[in-house]
C-alpha cells in the first residue's frame, strides 16, 4: 500500500466512495475573510481535493500550512482579492464545483449567474455570527428560497466570523461537495443553524480533553480559536499515517504520541498553555484541576467511565460520537442534572452485550480496527460539541444535538 493509499485508507472502506472523483476534482473557493476560506481548504485538501483554487483578500497560513503537510499533493492557487466583476470568471475554468463563502451579494448574485450560464454547481454559504445558511444550487433549482442566501451587504466589508461556526459550516459543505462531485444526492432544502451570540464569555477555564483523534483535534482547534487558552489533551495512542485523513493536526507526528503532537502544534499556532498527558483515561485519573471535560474517545467503555465519573464529581462533561454519516452531543450539566450520555445513550445495554471488553486495549494499530471514517462528521461534531460549551457559558439553554448527513435538515 502506497502512503497516499494509507493516508486515505479510513475514507476509501466506505461503500460507494469514489476517491478518483475527488483526486482529479478542482475546487473554486471563494472568500472574503482569511478563517472560512483557509479552514475549508484544510478540510477538503485532507479529503484528498488536490486542486483548490482560492480567491480571498487573505487566509490564515496556520491553516493552508496544515492543508499542505497534510495533503503533499494539493496544488492550491491564492488570488489574492475580491470577486466583484464577471470579467474574473475565466479563473473558474474546468472548476467541477464553486463555493461561495462571500458575504457580499455583488458576488453571491455573480456566482449564481455563472453557475448557471456554465452549469457548474455552487455552492452558497451565508454566515453572521450567530449562525448560517448553506444551499447547494445547481440548473434547475431557481427557488425563491434562494434569495434567503443572498447576502444582505451589495458589496465586500472587513468583518470578523464566528470560526467555531466556519468549522461546523465548513464539514457540511464538505459534504454536499463530495456528494457533488460523486454523484450522490445534496439536500433538498436550505441547511441552516441559528443561535443567540456568545462572544461576551470569559475564557479562563481550565478543560481537558479526552481524546486526540478526529473529534479532539477539531475540538482543539475550535477551542483554541475561541481564545481558551488552559486546554489539556489526554491520549495514550501514536499517531499513524492512516489517521491523517481527519487527523489533520498531526501531520508531522507518525508514530509519535497523538496528545504531544496535538497539544505542541496548537501550542506553535495559537500561543495557547495545551499539556499533554500520555495515558488511559480510567476512574482513577485525577481531574480535580479541571472545569469542564471534553469527550472525543472512540469506545464505549471509556464513555461510561467519563460519564461515571463527571456524575459523581459533579463536573460538566460534553460527550461527542460519530460514524461515517452521523454523530451526536450530548451534554451533562451538574447544575441542572440529567441523564449522563452514558445513560442516555444506552451504552450500559450495548457494552453489556459484548464477549469483550475493549477500553483496557493494547496501543494496537488502527490497521487491526479498520473501521471507516472521514473528516466531516467528526469535524462538525467537534464543532457542535464547542459551540454548546460557549452557549453554557454565555448562560444559554443548550440542546443534545444529533447530526444526520443523509437527512435534508442534518440536525
Amino acid at each position: 500500500m502506497s502512503n497516499l493509499e494509507e493516508r486515505l485508507n479510513r475514507q476509501m472502506l466506505i461503500e460507494g466512495w469514489d476517491q478518483n472523483s475527488l483526486d482529479n476534482a478542482k475546487l473554486g473557493i471563494v472568500g472574503d475573510n482569511k478563517t472560512t476560506p483557509a479552514i475549508f481548504s484544510m478540510s477538503s485538501s485532507a479529503l484528498g481535493i488536490n486542486n483548490q483554487l482560492i480567491i480571498s483578500p487573505s487566509l490564515d497560513d496556520r491553516m493552508i500550512e496544515v492543508a499542505k503537510k497534510v495533503n503533499p499533493n494539493l496544488s492550491l492557487s491564492h488570488i489574492n482579492g475580491v470577486y466583484t466583476h464577471n470579467v474574473m470568471n475565466d479563473i473558474f475554468k474546468n472548476c467541477n464545483v464553486i463555493v461561495d463563502l462571500t458575504n457580499y451579494s455583488l458576488s453571491n448574485k455573480l456566482l449564481l449567474n455563472y453557475s448557471f450560464e456554465k452549469n457548474v454547481p455552487i455552492i452558497r454559504c451565508s454566515s453572521e455570527n450567530t449562525g448560517f445558511k448553506i444551499f447547494s444550487y445547481c440548473n434547475g433549482r431557481e427557488w425563491s428560497e434562494l434569495e434567503q442566501v443572498i447576502s444582505k451587504r451589495a458589496l465586500p466589508k472587513d468583518y470578523s466570523s464566528d470560526v467555531v461556526l466556519d468549522i461546523i459550516a465548513s464539514g457540511i459543505i464538505l459534504e454536499e461537495t463530495k456528494n457533488i462531485l460523486m454523484g450522490q444526492k445534496i439536500s433538498d432544502e436550505i441547511i441552516e443553524y441559528k443561535r443567540k451570540n456568545s462572544e461576551s464569555i470569559k475564557k479562563n477555564e481550565k478543560i481537558l480533553v479526552v481524546g486526540a483523534g478526529a473529534l479532539g483535534n477539531f475540538t482543539g482547534l475550535g477551542l483554541a480559536y475561541s481564545g481558551f487558552e488552559n486546554v489539556d489533551f489526554i491520549d495514550p495512542d501514536i499517531t499513524e499515517t492512516t489517521n491523517l485523513n481527519r487527523q489533520v493536526f498531526l501531520y508531522n507526528g507518525v508514530g509519535k504520541s497523538k496528545a504531544k503532537t496535538l497539544s505542541k502544534n496548537l501550542n506553535q499556532f495559537f500561543g495557547i498553555n495545551s499539556k499533554p498527558r500520555i495515558e488511559y483515561f480510567t476512574e482513577k485519573t485525577d481531574t480535580s484541576d479541571y472545569d469542564i471535560i471534553f469527550d472525543c474517545v472512540d469506545n464505549f467503555e471509556t464513555r461510561i467511565v467519563l460519564s461515571e465519573k463527571c456524575k459523581e464529581e459533579k463536573k460538566m462533561l460534553i460527550s461527542g460520537g460519530t460514524n461515517v454519516n452521523a454523530g451526536q452531543v450530548v451534554i451533562y450539566n451538574p447544575l441542572n442534572p440529567d441523564k449522563t450520555p452514558a445513560e442516555l445513550l444506552g451504552l450500559y445495554d450495548i457494552v453489556s452485550k459484548r464477549k469483550v471488553k475493549s477500553y483496557r486495549r493494547e496501543r494496537s494499530s488502527c490497521t487491526y480496527r479498520p473501521d471507516p471514517s472521514v473528516i466531516m462528521t467528526n469535524q462538525i461534531i467537534a464543532g457542535f460539541m464547542v459551540d454548546s460549551y460557549k452557549r453554557i457559558l454565555d448562560n444559554q439553554e443548550v440542546p443534545n444535538i444529533f447530526y444526520d448527513s443523509s437527512s435534508d435538515k442534518k440536525f
